[in-house]
């Protein structure tokens, strides 16, 4: 019996690429010099795409794969799959939720620590010889006992709080409705509200239309500027420029981002910036989430071709 036929979308650790091309006939599309042609030439044949979070699959691929039944995203997020013409056809949509939470989580927390006690700065002191030369470096902010607020206390969020109540932290939070499993923190419908209590503004929400730019001008400026903003969720969450103007003009203290619109060729005012840590998208960087995330990108394929329920559904 011949194998489905999978097109892959952008590369995936050797770990997975392995058992991946084992179980099915695989297409590379991230090799082809032009993948229109690629497209036009095995699209036809195509019964899955596995893709990652951040690459997806636009409404063009998916129009170019007729016979396309399922997209299984490596990565929680997956607002970069055109879900309208996947609902049109009849297409299933799967990612690899829970098993990334923790460790997303975690790079939060060491985000803020870091940004807000100068670790990278500190470093560069005793390396460049300032500490021997200049004395002790300049004092930075606490974070113990501070106001935490987190836009969107999903699956990410819920675990980022759990870490600051271990700080003390007065934690608050912003979703659709009251959580039940969060009694002890309190809840804020507005996000303005949010951004006011904030001495550390967390944005951890899906990412959608209806989010886009949530994190504005106006809650900016209501972080202020002994504040800090930490991104740990998608890049259209947060309007770029001004972010940049208000961490510019300190309206805004700082910032420490691990998402970036157009990355990695992020706006280069960024790089121009000393009040904005930088991550290169790496959230879920352990090897350990990321061999759990392409066994459940793989499980969800395998599941749907043996006629199963999919483990971890979006559509």
């Amino acid at each position: 019996m011949s194998k489905p036929v999978i097109l892959q979308v952008g590369p995936y650790p050797e770990w997975d690429q392995k058992p991946l091309e084992s179980a099915f006939e695989v297409k590379r599309l991230f090799e082809a010099t032009d993948k229109a042609a690629f497209l036009g030439e095995h699209g036809p044949d195509v019964r899955a795409i596995a893709t990652r979070g951040e690459l997806g699959a636009d409404r063009a691929m998916i129009a170019a794969c007729p016979q396309l039944e399922v997209i299984s995203v490596y990565g929680v997020g997956f607002d970069a799959v055109d879900l309208d013409a996947c609902r049109a056809r009849g297409i299933r949509v799967t990612n690899t939720p829970d098993v990334l939470t923790q460790d997303v989580a975690d790079l939060g927390v060491a985000m803020m620590l870091c940004q807000s006690r100068g670790m990278i700065g500190a470093e560069g002191w005793v390396r460049d010889g300032s500490w021997v030369s200049k004395g002790l470096y300049p004092l930075k902010r606490r974070v113990f006992g501070r106001k935490a607020g987190i836009l969107g206390l999903g699956r990410i969020g819920y675990e980022v709080g759990k870490r600051l109540a271990g700080f003390d932290m007065d934690i608050a939070y912003t979703d659709i409705a009251a959580k039940d499993y969060a009694p002890d923190w309190t809840y804020l419908a507005d996000p303005l509200e949010l951004a006011h209590h904030s001495d550390f503004l967390f944005v951890t929400l899906a990412a959608s239309a209806e989010t886009r730019h949530i994190v504005n001008h106006d809650m900016i400026e209501a972080v202020g500027p002994d504040g800090m903003i930490i991104n740990i969720s998608r890049a259209s969450n947060i309007d770029e420029d001004a972010l940049i103007a208000a961490l510019q003009d300190g309206t805004l203290g700082s910032a420490a981002l691990d998402v970036f619109e157009g990355e990695p060729a992020l706006d280069p005012r960024f790089l121009e910036q000393d009040n904005v840590l930088l991550q290169p998208h790496h959230a879920s960087g352990t090897i350990e989430t990321r061999k759990a995330m392409g066994q459940l990108m793989r499980d969800n394929l395998s599941a749907h071709f043996a006629g199963q329920d999919l483990l971890t559904p979006v559509l």
